[in-house]
């Protein structure tokens, strides 16, 4: 959240160990989304309604601007209740110490759910009646739903008699969102804006590791939401994901001071619980995104903040530079392992594209069957990133282009990790998926922002979004070295490359943070 000119990042935490355990809500503060200051924890295990464990929640800024803080908190019976705290000092920009509502749990498990799957309440929104609104995540019989929760003082919350969304057959629903997005603009809104004709609603929810959403109208007065296109949270390949990759348990909030909507995401590790250990800490945050819908209506676009770009230093470029088949090459001039990449591909002749039923097909499953080292006609072409110099490990961020048996062209992008590192304990799921655009008119763009073992993906201009972990043999993080490639038969064309070297983010601790002991 945003407060007083300071953005606010709570996140889930074991300060014990690099391990699942009892979880806290760490606390780190920033004044532009790059750089952190860490504080001490801000909620944490105390009272009967949160003694186990204090779990995901949201932030509200209420009238006057109030904080307000919705979370799970986890009883010593481990049933899952949702709780309330408040700033104990308003004036303290930072926030550092949070008081809970003696009200607390303000809202328990409706009957029929399982104790233990009930939790994530969300940022809540004032409808036009004056009652607030939240989703709360869960299920019942294995069918994921957002359980709706209305009050009139943010204290006491009645249950609706319908969820506003749900599935049949995906488990619980965690950490579900719920966003207006305006029509025709990159801007945001705050949660409480209703769809009209230039307004839409965003329902996002986290099942089978993924984050999916889909785009509707919210008609507050029936307390319904309508996807488009018949679209649903089903979890099938047709349905629309955030990030194709490991990127989870996302949030969004209203970013006012630049007027837009801010998501980010928990990116979980790929390696072992031993490597955890041995290294000190697992698990990290995507770089945060700004968030808006595209000029089609179906689909949101994702875009890396801009002051992530207060990092970037010793910039390379490279223009109208053709590959041809079998080409690699090497990027050189950055700071391979720390890196910001945007390039550009232009094609030159789209008519002996392979034949591909697009529509049915899975591209995950594509992206495994045809991975780089797959000759294409039209692709795979790309970048490697950390890669080792005999590019025996490689990471291959790549897109192909195939047509169906009516000559519609589809374009898949893919992150191949199969590569990755020679290690045999790692986790080298390749991702992949289809990218809204068409190749005839055109050029396809791919940024890269690559931060040692995190590589995050965005394809044309941020329609298609991969997130992926990668852990090289190679310990040296100098050794890594970035190329471009073309691995198809068809050559391509790079109409324009630039290439960052990223400096390091300033973490620093805040003095009033107390000794781990």
């Amino acid at each position: 959240m945003l407060y007083q000119g300071v953005y606010h990042f709570f996140y889930q935490y074991n300060p014990l160990a690099p391990t699942f355990g009892t979880i806290v809500w760490g606390h780190a503060v920033s004044h532009d989304l790059v750089n952190w200051i860490h504080l001490d924890p801000a909620i944490y295990p105390t009272d009967e309604p949160d003694i186990s464990s204090c779990w995901s929640g949201s932030a509200t800024i209420l009238p006057g601007n109030l904080p307000a803080m919705l979370y799970t908190g986890s009883d010593s019976t481990s049933r899952q209740v949702q709780d309330l705290a408040w700033p104990k000092n308003r004036s303290d920009p930072f926030l550092r110490e949070w008081v809970k509502s003696t009200h607390n749990p303000i809202i328990t498990p409706p009957e029929g759910v399982k104790d233990d799957c009930f939790r994530d309440p969300s940022t809540a929104w004032l409808g036009p009646d004056g009652l607030w609104r939240i989703v709360v995540g869960g299920d019942r019989d294995n069918n994921g739903m957002a359980f709706l929760y209305q009050s009139p003082d943010f204290v006491t919350w009645t249950r609706y008699e319908n969820p506003l969304a749900a599935a049949d057959s995906t488990g619980t629903w965690e950490c579900p969102d719920f966003f207006p997005v305006p029509l025709n603009s990159t801007n945001g809104l705050d949660t409480s804006v209703v769809s009209s004709g230039s307004v839409l609603h965003v329902m996002k929810a986290g099942f089978e590791g993924h984050d999916w959403y889909t785009i509707g109208t919210y008609s507050p007065d029936r307390e319904n939401f309508l996807p488009q296109n018949g679209l649903s949270l089903s979890g099938s390949t047709l349905d629309l994901r955030y990030d194709y990759g490991n990127f989870y348990a996302s949030k969004s909030f209203f970013d006012e001071s630049k007027n837009r909507r801010v998501l980010w995401a928990w990116v979980p590790e790929k390696d072992s619980e031993e490597d955890d250990i041995e290294k000190g800490w697992a698990g990290l945050q995507s770089f945060p995104r700004a968030l808006w819908i595209d000029r089609s209506g179906k689909q949101l676009i994702q875009w890396p903040v801009e002051e992530i770009e207060t990092l970037r230093e010793n910039e390379v470029k490279l223009k109208n530079k053709r590959l041809k088949s079998g080409s690699v090459v090497e990027i050189e001039g950055v700071t391979a392992s720390q890196a910001d990449v945007t390039i550009s591909f232009k094609l030159e002749d789209l008519k002996e594209a392979e034949v591909v039923d697009t529509c049915s097909a899975d591209p995950q499953a594509l992206c495994t069957d045809k991975g780089a080292s797959s000759k294409g006609v039209i692709g795979p072409f790309g970048v490697l990133a950390m890669a080792s110099k005999d590019l025996k490990e490689q990471t291959a961020i790549f897109f192909r282009v195939f047509q169906n048996q009516k000559g519609r062209y589809s374009v898949l992008m893919c992150s191949d990790l199969s590569r990755s590192t020679i290690r045999s304990t790692i986790d080298k799921t390749s991702f992949g998926a289809f990218v809204d655009i068409d190749p005839r008119y055109d050029e396809i763009s791919l940024r890269n922002l690559i931060d040692h073992s995190i590589i995050e993906s965005f394809g044309a201009g941020g329609k298609t979004c991969i997130t992926s972990r990668v852990y090289p043999q190679f310990l040296n993080y100098e050794d890594a070295h970035l190329f471009a490639f073309n691995n198809g038969t068809q050559s391509v064309k790079i109409s324009q490359m630039s290439a960052w070297s990223m400096k390091n983010a300033e973490f620093t601790i805040d003095q009033t943070v107390k000794s781990a002991t």
